[in-house]
């Protein structure tokens, strides 16, 4: 399970197994990261029209890295 998290915050995933955390920790720390990662990536926030139409689960916090990644797919599209 977290190889498949990895495929979407590999950064994230590597910098804590690098600092030590066991795969089930840092399974924990990035699953739902990675969830709402991939749906902003995946362009499913595109056209929302306010901050009120986004769904509750849209949202998580992420660094400044993770932002830059979601903002230049966006560009891209």
């Amino acid at each position: 399970h977290c190889l498949s998290v990895r495929a979407v915050c590999q950064r994230e995933i590597d910098c804590d197994r690098g600092n030590g955390y066991s795969w089930k920790i840092t399974f924990l720390r990035n699953y739902w990261k990675s969830k709402v990662k991939q749906e902003w990536l995946s362009g499913k926030y595109s056209n929302i029209p306010s901050q009120n139409s986004l769904p509750e689960k849209s949202m998580y916090p992420m660094d400044v890295e993770t932002w830059g990644e979601i903002l230049e797919a966006e560009l891209e599209r």
